[in-house]
């Protein structure tokens, strides 16, 4: 298999901005010479996720992660470091250089074969849908005339048929994907007698992609000429199976499109279904996304939460879409994700809504878009003045489960208040309430179990601190070259390996020249090396630094060294005196050393 070449990748990172690569995935604020945003990695509500446009580098500190943006393509895209080479190039149009005249890897990954396979399933899918059969037409005509769609809108979303007989899409996928690529795709049933069958047929297909417009699963609607011997033949809407690519509580519908007009600014709308969402795109409405499945999931709030964009939730007007509602409303509050609900007339759905009266309708709902509290509180209390001690009672049980998902005091304390207006409660005793509800709460959860690491950076080694050293202060590099012993260095130790290798170029003149990416050879070894070239250390004496951690290392290695030569001449005790004078002398020598480390002679540096 051909390798890239190294100055092939080199030219790709520095034709690359990792700000590019990054910021599909993570909303960004500047914050002085550095990028700064939520972790795509672990859910947390400060952002802990630094980008260095100047280093091409990123750093996550409540993951430890770091690295470049071929690493970041690693961690996100789950890919090997050629894969993600590989994916750069194709995204960025970046041509890459193959050692000894080789050609691109023919292997694929299962995970980029099955998008290639969603790809040209869906360009087929697209293809049927246009065609001058009975299926085709009486597809069409739905979409025309009884939905209302526009042609262009068909093409753009590339909708798709899957014809009751399966439109031989195994046929047309078989000789260009593996058998486990197919049987992994969830587009077909494999029996133990006969040919695989389409597991979409007689539907409307509608693809789903994720956040980088990649289709990775289907959503097929009912049709009128739905075979009646599909599994599923009663379920108005049908998505893939869950696939190495597609998980439905992780992804929302429509959000690669969304995403790109979202911000502070433009709330995320988020409708129930697909057509809802492609509905709200048709008429202008360009933030519109829906979830996948039945229920909105943790997860697909995370991804809002990244965009650092309020959430408006349109809702039908019936109890169901009102219970819906409410069971969002604790995960936005996890997130820190503002939310605000949009009620649609009684027996209204968003799509003839929308398709009727179009933005300027939308934007009567967000005039009197409802806050969380008073929206949930009419919701389980629709007349307080009526209502008896019991049911308020009841409804702030719910009420305080919610907001103590809330981390900051502050808005606990507005929802609090905006409680007390909406069910005419006395303020003071409803907070006495809450406050006691916290303390049954916190009474009856289990006690916290011993960790077994800290949530903290370990303390940094001796070698790390020395290759960081040299890595910001490169006029340290030379005299410690000239002093340090590479024995002294464990092998086992990532940071050794590294430092290793960068005092040896130095030893043979090539420091100047060099650049640290390519002394990184395994994927822990480019993310320490990252790590330590993200943050400078402080340091006001670089060389006293230097020094100690000189110390450090000659004194944990005379240490092992000393107990090794102690342990052979307990051993050979009885043996030739010569024998055990080299061992004395030996061990006379370490404890020398281990009293006298050297030091570096640091010139002056102006």
């Amino acid at each position: 298999m051909p390798s890239i070449k190294e100055s092939s990748i080199r030219d790709l990172k520095q034709r690359i901005s990792i700000q590019d690569v990054v910021a599909p995935v993570v909303s960004l604020k500047k914050a002085g010479s550095q990028f700064r945003g939520l972790s795509p990695f672990n859910a947390e509500k400060t952002p802990s996720f630094f980008i260095s446009p100047d280093k091409g580098l990123f750093k996550c500190f409540s993951s430890g992660k770091s690295g470049d943006q071929i690493s970041f393509v690693m961690e996100t895209e789950r890919l090997t470091f050629t894969e993600a080479v590989e994916t750069l190039a194709r995204r960025f149009n970046v041509t890459l250089e193959y050692e000894a005249g080789g050609q691109p890897r023919e292997d694929r990954s299962l995970r980029q074969e099955l998008f290639e396979l969603h790809e040209a399933a869906a360009d087929h899918f697209a293809r049927l849908f246009w065609e001058d059969t009975p299926e085709a037409r009486e597809i069409r005509d739905y979409w025309l005339r009884q939905r209302r769609f526009p042609e262009e809108t068909a093409r753009d979303y590339r909708i798709g048929l899957a014809p009751s007989d399966g439109g031989g899409l195994f046929q047309r996928l078989q000789g260009s994907f593996s058998p486990q690529a197919l049987r992994e795709s969830g587009l077909f049933f494999f029996r133990t007698a006969g040919p695989p069958r389409a597991r979409f047929r007689g539907r409307l297909m509608i693809p789903i992609r994720d956040f980088q417009g990649r289709t990775i699963a289907f959503t097929a609607r009912q049709m009128p000429f739905t075979p009646a011997d599909d599994p599923a033949h009663e379920a108005k809407y049908v998505n893939s199976p869950e696939t190495p690519l597609f998980t439905k509580g992780h992804v929302l519908f429509n959000l690669d499109r969304a995403r790109l007009k979202a911000g502070p600014e433009a709330p995320f709308l988020m409708v129930e279904g697909q057509l809802d969402a492609i509905r709200c795109h048709q008429v202008g409405l360009e933030t519109a996304i829906a979830p996948q499945g039945t229920g909105v999931t943790p997860d697909q709030i995370r991804l809002i939460a990244r965009y650092a964009a309020p959430l408006h939730l349109l809702l039908d007007g019936d109890r169901a879409g009102r219970e819906a509602a409410l069971r969002v409303l604790p995960l936005a509050l996890a997130q820190n994700v503002h939310l605000r609900f949009l009620t649609l007339p009684q027996g209204s759905d968003p799509d003839l809504f929308l398709l009727e009266g179009g933005p300027a309708a939308y934007q009567e709902l967000v005039d009197r878009a409802e806050e969380p509290a008073g929206f949930a509180c009419r919701s389980l209390v629709p007349d307080p003045d009526s209502a008896t001690p019991e049911e308020k009672r009841e409804a702030c049980r719910r009420l305080f489960e919610w907001i103590a998902a809330a981390d900051s005091a502050s808005v606990r304390e507005d929802y609090l208040q905006q409680i007390a207006d909406s069910l005419r409660l006395p303020r003071p005793a409803l907070s006495a309430d809450f406050t006691r509800f916290l303390g049954q709460r916190r009474r009856r959860r289990p006690p916290p179990q011993a960790e077994t690491q800290t949530a903290t950076a370990p303390f940094s080694t001796a070698e790390e601190d020395l290759l960081s050293l040299c890595l910001h202060h490169p006029h340290l590099a030379p005299p410690l070259a000239a002093v340090l012993d590479h024995d002294w260095l464990p092998e086992t130790s990532p940071a050794a390996r590294l430092l290793n290798r960068l005092l040896a170029e130095v030893e043979h003149g090539e420091a100047e020249s060099f650049e640290p990416d390519h002394l990184a050879e395994t994927d822990e070894e480019r993310s320490l090396l990252a790590s330590l070239r993200f943050s400078p250390p402080d340091h006001d004496d670089p060389a006293r630094v230097a020094n100690m951690a000189l110390q450090r290392l000659v004194r944990r290695y005379t240490e092992k060294k000393i107990s090794e030569i102690d342990v052979e001449i307990a051993r050979k005790a009885r043996s030739l005196p010569a024998d055990l004078n080299r061992l004395l002398e030996a061990s006379t020598k370490l404890r020398h050393l281990k009293l006298n480390p050297p030091s570096l002679p640091v010139p002056e540096v102006l």
